[in-house]
């Protein structure tokens, strides 16, 4: 027991801003579905997500084959040959590009409504909400993979590696084909659990709703991004950054306007604020 708690330790340690994020999305997400829901789906996920990297390993399936250099074991908490971070960081992935999902695909509402309810956005968009967050889930990894494949020229260090470089610098297609695979089944998953009865008060523990809300897991979303893009050019990976810089420039700016497009036709169509009228 201690050497597990010794490694959990010295992952944190090595890792920081994998549990930064991974907190970002504890409290996120309690707040939008509740610590019960936000806990079930912490460790499903994980464990969903450990099962894609264990069988990719070992059979190549649904990433393609590549390997993970133990370089930091006895320095960090693996799993049956897969790094613990790695599979933890798959949860707040997914989450965070669920929740832009949602937001980019969320109807006009009132000023007063606070946060969208999530039970009416599922019935409303499910299947655009499952295919927009999954390909949101690939294209942050177009983003993380290539820099992280870097890792020795980082602080995270060399921890993976393909026994034949991929095309896109050095990464694989197939690698891209998988998260897709893995995000449509973990993000279905999300969905499922979000939908979950309040069948006990700890799953909507926490719950909270307010003006703004949405907003939160995008900027959890879009903090991995800069994180990763930041890491990116540090190297020296200019061609690298600039790439996922333009990936990325349409998708915001498609997003924004949307936003401020909703917002202007939510107040065309509420009229003046009541408050004002009887100021």
């Amino acid at each position: 027991m201690e050497g597990f708690w010794g490694l959990l330790f010295g992952t944190l340690g090595l890792r920081p801003y994998v549990f930064i994020f991974l907190a970002a999305y504890l409290l996120i997400a309690t707040w939008h579905l509740g610590l019960g829901r936000a806990l079930i789906y912490l460790i499903v996920g994980y464990v969903l997500a450990w099962l894609s990297e264990f069988s990719s390993i070992h059979t190549g399936l649904p990433y393609g084959r590549y390997i993970y250099i133990e370089a930091t074991r006895g320095q960090e908490l693996w799993v049956l040959g897969v790094p613990f971070m790695d599979s933890l960081s798959y949860v707040f992935l997914s989450y965070a590009s669920y929740t832009v999902a949602l937001l980019a695909l969320a109807p006009i509402r009132d000023r007063h409504s606070g946060f969208y309810r999530l039970e009416t956005e599922i019935r409303q968009c499910s299947r655009g909400t499952l295919i927009l967050a999954s390909v949101l889930f690939v294209t942050l990894d177009v983003i993380i993979d290539p820099v992280s494949l870097r890792g020795y020229r980082w602080f995270l260090g060399q921890i993976y590696g393909y026994p034949e470089p991929g095309i896109y610098f050095g990464v694989p297609l197939s690698n891209f084909l998988g998260w897709l695979v893995v995000g449509l089944v973990m993000i279905a998953v999300l969905q499922q659990i979000s939908r979950l009865p309040d069948w006990s008060r700890g799953l909507s523990w926490g719950k909270r709703n307010f003006a703004r809300q949405e907003l939160l897991g995008p900027v959890l979303y879009f903090a991995v991004l800069a994180f990763n893009l930041v890491i990116t050019f540090y190297i020296g990976e200019t061609l690298l950054g600039l790439v996922g810089s333009f990936i990325y420039i349409p998708l915001l700016t498609l997003l924004i306007i949307g936003l401020l497009q909703r917002c202007h036709m939510a107040a065309g169509l509420q009229g003046p604020d009541p408050g004002k009228e009887g100021a």
